[in-house]
């Protein structure tokens, strides 16, 4: 795409109007880069939240297995 089919936005020296999809393209590498940087950390911490939620419900289910296994070994006992 050449800079013929591109304007340039008022007020923003960084924003340019895409003539032909009437898109507006940030033109700062900089700032996207930091963008990509920061929604690159924040889908990291939501994997490392979902891997944790997946880990505390896997203890949970054992813990009732262990829980279950000692009532029936109670129960035993006292008949």
């Amino acid at each position: 795409m050449s800079d013929i089919t591109r304007l340039k936005v008022e007020n923003d020296i960084t924003l340019v109007r895409d003539t032909f999809s009437k898109a507006i393209i940030n033109t700062n590498t900089s700032s996207y880069t930091e963008y990509m940087i920061r929604r690159t950390k924040r889908q990291n911490n939501g994997d490392e939240i979902r891997h944790a939620v997946t880990e505390i419900n896997s203890l949970k289910k054992e813990l009732f297995e262990i829980k279950s296994l000692l009532k029936e070994v109670i129960g035993n006992k006292v008949k």
